[in-house]
């Protein structure tokens, strides 16, 4: 067991190898210009110091393996000298081959005392010393001087980061480094649920934690069956002949390949046949190499045993859980790991693995469990925004065992529809001191985990100087090669999948900003100057896509990333439309204002419409700057209502996050069968709130919260208020209960009804209905009759419910005589009418409004945008007469202009 690091190196780095304003702007942590990522060194070191003596590297370069080299570090380091333009490499075991450049594989103490640099000797495991220079004869010399073989290869990956190109001959910078890993463990663990990498997603994965300085691969992909399912049986040879090849190639990166087997679902704790079936299935991984295992126990019911004899000899309850377990995995840690050559303590992953709460289960496994074990915690919180030190030390106290953090960043296993972009964030460095280590669990999409699992080598590595966003900025650049302008498409990108509402509970915070200065400019009149700073923020959204399917290293990354690429693409376009749009407005051009909006439309329903490949993505749409994007597109369409006059009859909003497709909308369909859903408990404040679209007068009001498979998806603790403006709210009543039922006093008008949490909520929000009863005037009804019928799914109403995204579409082309009729719920003075159709079906028409019994023409519709004067008349009803033999019409919105509307 090595032990657990919590050394604080002592940094000494001069320019240009300085981490300077670099680390401020985004340009990564480089020994070259900063429009490169060539020198780049990460994670940082614990100590550099820069030397005066760099040199180029020539043509001819000596290659001196020592005691501490081996195969996989020379083969870095030769890959290095190829890259670099060597034509020949001298190669010796121990002896100085006398070239011009020499690399030193492995301790050479005479070579680093020329040098005038110490030595490896003391440092932790996998510390090394990498030292370049000139001796005072002019001979160049660079020494890889690892404290062990995995010292010696980190050391050949750093070389690999220093060296310069440069026109004719790459260069060596002169460098002193002292550097070792702080945490014991780095790396990730696969143990998402939904579709699994594939084993080239592997095999690349464990390459690139290699390069990163990363030690820990640990194998425990939930939908593997015979990871969880089938547990018992063996592998099937095909697949155990990969997972040979996964354990080779993390040994050649220096990688840990822990296997993990979850029998928790059904095992027999006291079955000597249930513990030989685990053995087996361990003792066919060792055979392949495998030298780390684990033994996960989470996403179970610990109270439901499935042998009698468990339930004889334990009893029930957390405590017979805890000892159950602790038996268990004591009799594989004594009786198999500790007698088997060169295995790493058994790792488990207990039931209670998200807080530090004492419990009698976690006093079973601090007392029980074998004290080599090793446990794995995700944190006060199965996906919690922070981790701190304190937290980490409650930890290993009320567990009793070293912690190693199962990290559920940036897993989007329970985000469908998420990619996870931001910073990795919210983690102490200091709780390095606490745990031994920190493991990413990734998203199903391997290559664009790249992302986070960059800051978790940092963090991991040197935990003292991590910077979350310069982290997360060298990580893009990364993945853009350094390249300038794909690093800023990437950083576009990820600004757009930043929300997962745990971490990174905003959404598309930079986009968010433009959008508020946005609207502030405009609706302080200065509308060209909104439009115009406005458009290049928009235009940059819909530009990324294609510099980042081009200009990322990783062609993988592009092709995992694809489904959201081409919602950023349609998004961005749509949000194009919403700006022209408000520039139609501005040009009072009614008909280009409308167009925009149905492309506006189109844009979205085909965004929506695109579904990833894998699990759980391919059960909803890829989310791009949700709440954001969408928030934005809704207000443009609101102020486009309000010039046409479009009155919507009821809205619904709220303070919540929404899981998937549960939209607030589906809570005021009238159908309780449908539902909102949030994707998080709520805390204080927050709300479900119904907008009347004007004040008038309410009775009774009913909040229907739960279905019958969440009941617990309720506000705990509400108070159910109303306003007229939105900003005084009167309380109606205080509530606990999942079904929420009211009556205003008579005479109360209110335009805003809202139900608000008093208190935090552990689950989450399901509202299957929440109903306003509108008894006052205040707004004239359209009833809407005729010919053609609605086809099969459309009705009459949708030509005046308020919404022009929705549409009456005819079921057939129109014959003689066919009309449709809105009729009022009252007579009132019409100014005017607009008539809105879809294009692509518009259909032409005469219009007639009825007065006093008689119809009277006003105009035609030919278009699908028509606005007409109907001259102040005292009417009854509205009515477009189709002519024979057009298209079969389908009407987004009849909307009146009354006399007497205010303005």
């Amino acid at each position: 067991m090595r032990p657990l690091l919590s050394i604080v190196g002592v940094l000494t780095l001069t320019a240009p190898l300085a981490l300077s304003a670099g680390a401020a702007t985004g340009t990564p942590y480089s020994a070259t210009a900063p429009d490169g990522v060539a020198g780049q060194v990460s994670p940082q070191p614990q100590e550099l110091t820069r030397r005066a003596d760099g040199f180029p590297i020539t043509p001819v370069v000596g290659l001196v393996r020592g005691k501490d080299s081996d195969a996989d570090s020379e083969r870095v380091v030769r890959q290095v000298l190829a890259h670099a333009g060597v034509k020949r490499v001298k190669t010796t075991d121990g002896t100085d081959p006398g070239t011009p450049t020499t690399v030193w594989l492995g301790h050479s103490d005479p070579t680093l005392a020329a040098l005038r640099v110490p030595g490896s000797a003391g440092l932790p495991a996998e510390g090394y010393v990498l030292a370049a220079g000139q001796d005072r004869g002019g001979r160049s010399h660079v020494v890889l001087d690892g404290v062990d073989t995995d010292g010696t290869y980190y050391a050949a990956q750093t070389l690999a980061q220093l060296v310069q190109p440069r026109p004719g001959t790459d260069w060596m910078p002169g460098v002193a480094i002292r550097d070792w890993p702080t945490m014991r463990y780095r790396g990730s663990i696969e143990g998402f649920y939904g579709t699994p990498w594939s084993h080239a997603d592997r095999l690349d994965h464990v390459d690139y934690l290699g390069a990163h300085r990363m030690n820990t691969y640990e194998y425990a992909p939930k939908d593997d069956p015979y990871h969880r399912e089938k547990w018992r049986e063996p592998y099937p040879a095909d697949k155990l002949a990969q997972l040979g090849e996964l354990v080779s190639r993390s040994r050649q990166n220096k990688v840990d390949f822990t296997f993990a087997l979850s029998p928790g679902l059904d095992i027999c704790y006291t079955s000597d046949a249930d513990f030989r079936a685990l053995i087996a299935k361990f003792e066919a991984l060792y055979g392949l190499g495998a030298r780390s295992f684990n033994v996960p126990l989470d996403d179970i019911n610990y109270n439901v045993w499935h042998c009698d004899a468990d339930r004889a000899k334990y009893g029930t309850g957390g405590a017979a859980a805890g000892r159950a377990q602790s038996e268990l995995l004591n009799r594989v840690q004594r009786e198999w790991v500790e007698t088997k050559p060169g295995v790493a303590p058994l790792q488990m992953v207990p039931t209670e693995y998200y807080n530090v709460s004492e419990t009698p289960y976690k006093k079973a496994l601090r007392e029980q469990l074998d004290s080599d074990v090793v446990v794995h915690w995700t944190g006060v919180g199965v996906v919690p925004r922070t981790i701190t030190a304190a937290q980490a030390a409650q930890a290993k106290a009320v567990f009793g065992h070293d912690i190693l953090i199962w990290d559920n960043y940036p897993v989007n296993d329970y985000a469908a529809g998420r990619l996870l972009l931001a910073d990795y964030s919210g983690r102490e460095p200091a709780l390095a001191e606490h745990v031994a280590g920190v493991i990413s669990n990734p998203m199903n999409q391997a290559a664009v985990s790249k992302v986070a699992l960059y800051s978790f080598a940092e963090l991991g590595w040197n935990p003292a100087t991590y910077d979350e966003r310069a982290s997360w900025l060298r990580a893009l650049a990364e993945r853009a090669g350094g390249d300038r302008r794909t690093t800023e498409a990437l950083k576009v990108f990820a600004d757009l999948n930043t929300y997962d509402g745990t971490l990174h509970p905003e959404s598309a915070p930079e986009l968010q900003a433009a959008v508020d200065a946005f609207w502030q400019t405009w609706r302080g009149g200065d509308h060209a100057r909104a439009l115009a700073v406005l458009r290049p923020v928009v235009n940059s959204v819909v530009a990324a896509p294609a510099t980042i399917r081009t200009g990322v290293v990783d062609p993988a990354f592009a092709a995992e990333a694809e489904s959201w690429l081409k919602a950023t693409e349609l998004r961005g376009r749509a949000m194009q439309r919403g700006l022209e749009l408000l520039a139609a407005l501005d040009r009072n051009d009614g008909a280009g204002a409308w167009s925009s909006r149905q492309q506006v439309g189109a844009l979205i329903a085909e965004a929506k419409a695109i579904r990833d490949s894998r699990l759980p993505h391919s059960s909803t749409y890829p989310r791009i700057g949700e709440r954001v994007v969408d928030a934005l597109l809704a207000e443009i369409g609101r102020v486009h209502d309000k010039s046409l006059g479009v009155v919507p009859l009821l809205t619904a909003t709220t303070s919540l996050g929404t899981y998937q497709d549960y939209v607030p909308a589906r809570m005021i369909d009238g159908d309780p069968a449908t539902f909102f859903w949030s994707n998080g408990g709520p805390a204080p404040g927050d709300e479900v709130r119904v907008d009347l679209g004007h004040s008038t007068e309410i009775g009774d009001i009913a909040l229907l919260m739960g279905k019958t498979s969440s009941p617990n998806d309720y506000i705990r603790s509400g108070a159910l208020e109303y306003s007229v403006d939105g900003s005084q709210w009167t309380e109606l009543t205080r509530a606990t209960t999942a079904e929420v039922r009211a009556k205003a006093p008579a005479g109360t008008k209110a335009r805003y009804v809202r139900y608000r949490a008093l208190t935090d909520n552990d689950f989450w929000l399901v509202v299957r209905e929440f109903s306003v009863q509108a008894l006052g005037p205040g707004r004239t009804e359209l009833t809407v009759t005729g010919t053609p019928v609605p086809a099969t799914g459309s009705s009459y109403r949708l030509a005046v419910d308020g919404d022009v995204e929705t549409a009456y579409v005819a079921g057939a082309a129109p014959v003689a005589g066919d009309a449709l009729v809105a009729k009022l719920s009252a007579p009132r003075a019409l100014a005017g009418v607009t008539v809105l159709q879809r294009a692509g079906a518009v259909a032409s028409a005469g219009v007639e409004v009825l007065v006093r019994g008689q119809w009277r023409a006003v105009g035609r519709v030919t278009s699908a945008y028509a606005t007409l004067n109907a001259g102040g008349q005292q009417i009854e009803a509205i009515r477009l007469v189709w002519d024979a033999a057009s298209a079969a019409p389908q009407v987004a919105e009849i909307v009146p202009r009354w006399v007497d509307a205010p303005r």
